[in-house]
């Protein structure tokens, strides 16, 4: 087996030049397809996100020639029509066992720029996928992307890695909202402000279940299309405070350079609303809602400050299950490499085999003419047929035992190849 892979990412390369060497779908296709016009025999896969590009090729016949890690470099800036000197310091590179353990860690999250963030998972799998209907996977991507997922679910379901919550929106709703609401599908909801931080806010309570939204935003436009994007209503800013007094819960994410509701407007609104809870979460920096609202009662406002200490306290918990999900990946890579070193040993033991039981069937034919005028009964020659058997079995014995138990790589490859040389065996 040859695997080699040769990438950049968030570790070591500016989002700059991530951007020079990203490839879209209909790109990605055509590098993959002259790739193997290059290097014929050659399986890849090539994976582009924000944070990396990664180019993988691999093939399971020794005897075919695969790019190496200068020549997958100077591909990949040949592509973009980039300097290869210019990538050479930024890209990182890895070959057999070790890009099936970077793959693993990528799979599973271990080696994104947020520990632990779900999306990677399918990135790993949509680059799979395309390079399987490009038709340029083989046995050696198949077996190791489809692995990658196993691994990836593995640490998902073993560990609480990816469990806890560590943007704002995301422990906003997850965890702080949820504590104050059982459910949200009956709970009026006022979002005001649609951009990144309103909208990534937008998508988590809609996954919690959230039905009636409000979109309150300086720029009507910007509300629609992302109420078309996702959901909601739109109102327009000037009946901001008529929405604060119907809702339940308020997620403010402006850019606002002053607090857009101080505590004259504030307990004008509150007088006329129905006695009941507010859950208010300022996501705004400068913030939306000036401190003093929070010490009226049966109103609870949490600032950025505030999550921010949940994300840190999330943080720490999942570097604390980062050892586990290591321990996990090191155990399904040194599974998966024993794998393929028994699917390689496998033909080199049946073609040993099939040789050495054509010499002693023609060794047999041979022996038994001789002695066919003899005298022979057939129970003699049935144990000369046992006995013949027997010193086969009892020569191949201590070579094929011996690359069976051998686990090391290299020393491995060194048996089977030695094997092949020294019992002359053909492909």
């Amino acid at each position: 087996m040859k695997l080699v892979m040769v990438g950049c990412s968030h570790h070591r390369t500016p989002v700059e030049l991530r951007e020079r060497l990203a490839f879209n779908n209909d790109q990605a296709i055509q590098a993959m397809n002259s790739l193997s016009q290059l290097y014929p025999g050659t399986e890849a896969v090539l994976l582009s996100t924000c944070n990396r590009v990664e180019l993988y090729a691999a093939c399971a016949d020794d005897e075919v020639k695969i790019p190496n890690p200068a020549e997958l470099a100077k591909f990949i800036a040949d592509f973009h029509q980039l300097e290869p000197d210019v990538l050479l310091k930024h890209l990182v590179q890895f070959d057999n066992r070790e890009a099936v353990q970077h793959l693993f860690a990528v799979a599973a999250s271990l080696d994104s720029m947020i520990v632990g963030e779900a999306q990677i998972i399918a990135q790993v799998k949509q680059a799979y996928e395309l390079a399987r209907n490009a038709e340029q996977t083989g046995p050696i991507t198949h077996a190791v992307f489809q692995h990658a997922s196993y691994v990836a679910k593995r640490v998902a379901s073993e560990t609480s890695i990816q469990r806890r919550r560590i943007s704002i929106p995301s422990v906003a709703v997850s965890e702080v909202a949820a504590e104050f609401f059982e459910r949200f599908d009956d709970k009026q909801i006022t979002l005001i402000g649609a951009g990144e931080m309103g909208e990534e806010t937008l998508r988590y309570l809609l996954e919690a279940g959230a039905k009636k939204v409000t979109i309150v935003n300086r720029s009507t436009q910007r509300a629609t299309e992302l109420a078309q994007k996702l959901a909601g209503k739109v109102v327009p800013w000037e009946f901001l405070t008529e929405q604060l007094q119907e809702a339940d819960m308020v997620v403010s994410t402006t850019g606002a350079s002053q607090p857009i509701v101080d505590m004259v407007m504030f307990q004008a609104l509150w007088r006329k609303r129905r006695q009941r809870t507010m859950l208010i979460l300022d996501l705004a920096v400068p913030r939306d809602f000036v401190s003093e609202i929070g010490d009226i009662d049966d109103v609870y406002l949490y600032t950025v400050d505030d999550l921010q200490k949940v994300c840190d306290r999330n943080r720490a918990l999942r570097e604390q299950e980062w050892p586990k999900a290591k321990r996990i990946i090191d155990e399904e890579t040194d599974r998966f490499m024993n794998d393929l070193r028994h699917r390689s040993t496998g033909p080199v033991i049946q073609r040993l085999r099939e040789q050495a039981e054509a010499i002693k069937e023609a060794e047999l034919t041979r022996l038994m003419g001789r002695l066919q005028n003899k005298g022979l009964d057939e129970a003699a020659r049935e144990e000369i047929k046992i006995a013949m058997e027997r010193i086969v079995n009892k020569l191949l014995h201590p070579p094929l035992q011996s690359l069976r138990e051998q686990d090391h790589p290299e020393q491995h490859a060194t048996l089977i190849d030695a094997l092949k040389r020294l019992f002359q065996l053909r492909e």
